[in-house]
């Protein structure tokens, strides 16, 4: 375990960021003055999940065992602590491992904090912001490259705002892995890396050429390595193509990476170095990039910015559903109206229902796209929106949340998604789902009716809907839409009464 730090000034609230990165975890403890991250503690352990990866997409149970040993030291360090806001985040291996559930579900009992699963693309955009706010606030566009244990991220920005982002299937544990199984080392197997990543850039490389950038900048663990060994031999922080030439010729005069000697290359980098090298060579080689810079932040600095930016109302996620309703041309006013009794809805049963703000978001975010799969065709239209939701990359989403918003919207009408009556820990997305079926027909009503009034109260498994005495009666349709929403109900065991 590796420490930094200083002692955080007493009786202030700190904030922290958690990186369940493929080769390393990560901590960074801060706290927030005039708007500014200010780090009071950096603490960090190579855990090597992605190496732990078997053929089978598994997690291996010496490799869990890493990784909860390091995340208790994290936990002792958080306990007794006051912080105004943890936010913990797994990327790649455990984006790809088939039991990373079994990880996260021990790992969330250690920390007693969630953890949130993110996307290649949600993982660059926050490794952007990172590397941005460590940056001078030019106008200038920059590409950032990151090379981590099990993905490469590339993203084109200005100033904070990312304008391309892409997340590639290459990282120095992976391809150690791969290339150099047991250490093994010679110039054809760092020849086939090499051009293994080459291939991996094809795709995207015109794309990024044409956007164009000036300033290159570097970020994470493969990239920190080539910058301090080139220190620590005399140089400058810069890196360039010849540069790395000069450190192949030496990776390559060793049989093994266990050989390999560098000043300034920590010993827990040697045997993964020769597979970062050739990663941020064939990135030189494909975008032309003639120099680089490294830069401190990444994605640990990007989620505390992120939780920053959430405080203060500049939350990506909303920008995010707004882009996702223009892009399938949803009808914002009924977007609106159903968004408006959904939260008066959801506000009557809170307290009864033991929900909190979280809740109230993913409801809200529910109601604004609930429609969008009617850009594909009318028919199960809540189907195709929850497809393309949960097949999008989301900004600012989990994986996690993107999975509850995509059953929202999938059980907004019709039949409700046995998914929600079979696991526990969907109860509460169920009374979500229930709220959110309920406003759509409340919104039905306002189309014609705006003064009408209506109370809420919740039950365990249940609630009733009551409307001004004799309202109900003279809305036959209305009474139809609820009669329809109780029989749909029923088959959940969730009573609905309507008066």
């Amino acid at each position: 375990m590796t420490v930094q730090g200083r002692n955080e000034a007493a009786g202030q609230p700190l904030v922290a960021a958690i990186d369940l990165g493929s080769n390393s975890f990560h901590m960074i403890v801060a706290r927030v003055e005039q708007g500014e991250i200010r780090p009071v503690e950096r603490l960090g352990e190579k855990v090597q999940l992605a190496a732990g990866l078997s053929k089978d997409g598994l997690i291996s149970a010496q490799a869990m065992d890493r990784g909860l040993k390091c995340l208790a030291q994290f936990a002792q360090y958080i306990s007794g602590r006051h912080f105004h806001a943890i936010r913990i985040v797994g990327t790649n291996a455990l984006r790809k491992a088939k039991n990373s559930h079994e990880f996260v579900e021990k790992a969330e009992k250690i920390l007693k904090y969630p953890i949130e699963i993110i996307a290649g693309r949600e993982e660059a955009r926050l490794i952007y912001l990172g590397v941005a706010q460590t940056q001078s606030d030019d106008q200038e566009r920059r590409l950032v490259v990151d090379i981590g244990g099990g993905s490469t991220e590339l993203i084109v920005g200005e100033k904070f705002e990312p304008k391309l982002l892409e997340s590639l299937h290459m990282g120095c544990v992976t391809y150690t892995d791969k290339f150099f199984p047991s250490g093994e080392l010679s110039p054809e197997r760092f020849q086939s890396a090499y051009y293994a990543a080459r291939l991996e850039l094809l795709n995207i490389e015109q794309g990024y050429k044409e956007l164009g950038w000036v300033d290159s900048v570097g970020s994470s663990g493969s990239i920190r390595a080539v910058s301090g060994i080139l220190q620590a031999m005399g140089y400058d922080e810069v890196i360039t193509q010849e540069r790395m030439l000069m450190l192949k010729a030496k990776v390559l005069e060793q049989n093994n990476t266990g050989r390999i000697r560098f000043p300034g290359l920590k010993p827990d980098r040697q045997s993964i170095f020769p597979a970062g090298l050739a990663i941020l060579m064939a990135c030189f080689e494909a975008f032309g990039i003639k120099q680089m810079r490294y830069s401190d932040g990444a994605l640990r600095e990007g989620v505390l910015y992120d939780l920053l930016g959430r405080d203060s109302h500049e939350d990506v996620r909303g920008r995010t559903i707004s882009a996702l309703m223009q892009r399938y041309h949803a009808d914002d006013k009924n977007a609106e109206g159903i968004c408006k009794h959904a939260l008066v809805c959801f506000d009557q049963v809170q307290e009864a229902w033991s929900m909190d703000s979280g809740d109230r978001e993913l409801l809200s975010w529910a109601a604004q796209v609930c429609e969008i799969g009617l850009d594909i065709s009318h028919t199960h239209y809540n189907r195709h929106g929850a497809y393309l939701i949960q097949h999008s990359d989301l900004l600012g989403f989990s994986k996690e949340q993107q999975r509850q918003l995509s059953l929202l919207v999938q059980g907004h009408r019709r039949g409700i998604p046995k998914v929600l009556l079979e696991v526990d820990r969907n109860r509460k997305l169920l009374r979500l789902v229930i709220l959110l079926r309920t406003a759509i027909v409340l919104n039905h009503i306002s189309h014609n009716d705006q003064s009408t009034s209506y109370r809420l109260k919740a039950e365990d498994n249940g609630f009733s809907v009551s409307f001004p005495k004799g309202w109900l009666g003279a809305h036959a349709l209305t009474a139809t839409e609820f009669e329809r929403e109780r029989m749909y109900l029923s088959k959940t065991n969730f009573r609905l009464s309507v008066s």
